[in-house]
């Protein structure tokens, strides 16, 4: 089943468990080879926490109009932040450009909370503030 429905109100959204499943954390990863896990917070907190083999692109760069990372583009995207707040709003602005993304219900504290890895700048065991 595709998480990437779209909806006639904007994005859809999905738990922690949906993202990590359709993204390759899960432990049965169901598209973890072509969806991209997106995460939309600022420099200083993907530093300290963030998913293994997460895309980074902050939201205030998203929104002052900046492109996805290579390896962003073209594919599908799961928008994830730290409550799920600015990842709705990246949804919502990738959505108007033509991407196919959802955004995760929670963000990183409810990804850490459900026991996901969470990596720091280092590889090391990351804190989600």
């Amino acid at each position: 089943m595709s998480i990437f429905r779209r909806s006639r109100g904007g994005p859809d959204r999905v738990t922690v468990q949906e993202a990590a499943a359709h993204s390759g954390h899960g432990r049965t990863a169901e598209g973890g080879g072509e969806t991209v896990l997106l995460d939309v917070r600022e420099p200083y907190e993907w530093q300290a926490s963030h998913a293994p083999g997460a895309v980074h692109l902050a939201l205030s760069a998203l929104a002052a109009g900046a492109g996805l990372p290579t390896q962003a583009q073209a594919r599908p995207l799961i928008v994830i932040c730290r409550s799920g707040n600015r990842s709705r709003q990246a949804a919502e602005l990738l959505v108007a450009r033509g991407s196919r993304a959802v955004d995760v219900i929670g963000g990183m504290r409810d990804w850490a909370g459900a026991g996901l890895p969470v990596v720091d700048a280092r590889g090391a065991n990351g804190t989600v503030a």
